[in-house]
């Protein structure tokens, strides 16, 4: 089993910003907006990890996901989620991501050391265990986060209704 620390920082203890909450009482029309000086919109930002994490979990998985040609293929093209629906669907895929990479982090200390296959040659540069990839993961999820925290604060809709820090 990983440390406890992994569990409470992919839900948000600690330093980390609390993913599922940052995005909670986001409607869809908020999660398209950007904000000055950044690229990004919050929708483009949760579909992004969206899709890191289902490649990871399918590679720890062996199932031999396609690694994009280009990183620009692991973004959405649209700032925008196409409905309400669309976004909804996106949090709760959000949501059970999660929940998968905290259940594969329970796993006994000899599949947390069990390699997982490389996809593409970047892969055989890292260090790519079970226990590796879910911290590279979760690190992932967090820089994310808090670029999602930060352009709700440039959209002065900061903190989340569950609260967050606002220092």
């Amino acid at each position: 089993m990983l440390d406890r620390a992994f569990d409470e920082l992919l839900h948000g203890k600690g330093a980390h910003a609390d993913p599922v909450a940052c995005l909670e009482d986001v409607p869809a029309g908020m999660a398209g907006k950007t904000i000055d000086g950044f690229p990004h919109s919050i929708w483009q930002l949760l579909s992004h990890m969206n899709y890191w994490m289902d490649y990871e979990i399918k590679r720890i998985a062996d199932e031999a996901p396609p690694y994009p040609e280009r990183a620009s293929l692991s973004w959405p093209t649209e700032a925008a989620p196409a409905s309400e629906k669309d976004w909804s669907n996106a949090k709760v895929t959000f949501s059970a991501l999660l929940q998968k990479l905290s259940n594969l982090a329970q796993s006994p200390p000899d599949a947390l050391a069990r390699e997982v296959n490389p996809m593409h040659p970047g892969h055989t540069k890292m260090a790519s265990s079970l226990q590796s990839v879910l911290w590279q993961t979760l690190v992932h999820n967090s820089y994310h986060t808090g670029q999602i925290a930060v352009i709700r604060r440039g959209l002065g809709t900061w903190p989340p209704r569950s609260g967050g820090d606002t220092w």
